[in-house]
């Protein structure tokens, strides 16, 4: 648990990225909050790369950590606009054709 009141709201690990030999990680998060929650929350979590490697280090039982980046993933609110369109849009129900009423 990282320990820092720049991070607030939830904050979700959507994916990790790494080198083939394991070197670096760019690790993908979530944050629900506004733009300055997501600001603030990539920039602890960037100043706390030491402790997190470190953890890794013990957790994972590895000779040396990846060098690890923050990069905040909004597909989730994409996918959330895409899906608001979606229902904005009025398109009228499908008249049934002969094709559908046998």
């Amino acid at each position: 648990d990282i320990k820092d009141p720049r991070i607030s709201g939830v904050v979700s690990i959507t994916r990790v990225e790494t080198t083939g030999d394991m070197s670096y990680a760019r690790v993908f998060v979530s944050v629900y909050g506004s733009d300055t929650d997501k600001r603030n929350t990539l920039k602890a979590m960037s100043s706390a790369r030491g402790f997190i490697q470190n953890e890794l280090l013990h957790r994972l039982a590895i000779r040396r950590p990846p060098s690890l980046s923050f990069r905040l993933d909004e597909t989730i609110e994409q996918g959330n606009e895409i899906l608001e369109l979606l229902d904005s849009l009025d398109i009228p129900p499908e008249e049934p054709t002969e094709e559908t009423e046998q």
